[in-house]
């Protein structure tokens, strides 16, 4: 899967130090609050809701915040309406393709921040298709476990994957957006644990950067434009 697998780990490691500043919840809240916005409060009936109730309880969330962003979308509470689905895209420095997923109550404001992150670093916040093109929206189960890739076509033979990595214990699966939910139940069904299971733009073709620093930079933009409240996720074209 490329471009994912690197940038991932970084993640993972930033959002153990990002729960620990309470930073990750204010983002949790707007994934909460939008899912059950277009999609009911009711998680039983909202794949999505379900999917995003998940991460809050991984970032130990409280109960009562996560009832209040669901009645903000529900319209139950106020304050929940106004926040917008915004997707950038941009060029990072050393020709990185960047794509980026927003969830924001004021889009002037996201604009100028993203433009700002993107030109500090060399690079520019591009125009509509310019760089969406190079990238797919897919599916993608990260999981605890170890299998041979004979135990993973067994495991998973019912549903329709389009990858499958294993990297350090954990095993990434791929699938189209539609196949999601069917695919997570597979992978608990298996007996592994999900670490994350969400929609993510995924490059169709990697970018290698073989000179470290130039790598260094990218990743460094990345977790520039991941710290800001209004950017939900961040994906580049990367190769691991």
């Amino acid at each position: 899967m490329s471009g994912h697998s690197k940038w991932a780990t970084i993640k993972h490691k930033k959002a153990k130090e990002d729960n620990k500043r309470g930073k990750v919840f204010t983002k949790v809240v707007r994934e909460i609050t939008m899912a059950a916005k277009e999609g009911g409060g009711d998680p039983a009936g909202n794949a999505r809701l379900r999917l995003v109730l998940e991460k809050a309880k991984a970032a130990n969330m409280p109960q009562d915040n996560i009832t209040r962003a669901i009645k903000k979308g529900t319209g139950e509470l106020e304050g929940g309406n106004s926040y917008e689905a915004f997707t950038y895209e941009g060029y990072g420095p050393h020709g990185a393709a960047l794509m980026v997923d927003t969830l924001s109550d004021n889009k002037n404001r996201t604009v100028s921040e993203l433009r700002h992150a993107f030109t500090k670093a060399g690079g520019n916040l591009a125009e509509s298709g310019s760089v969406s093109w190079m990238f797919e929206n897919k599916g993608v189960i990260r999981a605890h476990g170890s299998m041979t890739d004979d135990e993973i076509l067994e495991k998973f033979m019912d549903v329709n994957l389009d990858d499958a990595q294993q990297n350090d214990g954990m095993i990434t699966l791929t699938c189209k957006a539609n196949e999601l939910a069917a695919v997570k139940k597979a992978v608990e069904a298996a007996g592994l644990k999900v670490e994350e299971a969400q929609l993510e733009w995924v490059a169709k073709t990697s970018l290698a950067l073989e000179d470290k620093e130039h790598e260094e930079a990218v990743y460094r933009l990345l977790e520039a434009i991941d710290d800001l409240d209004d950017v939900q996720n961040v994906f580049a074209n990367l190769g691991d």
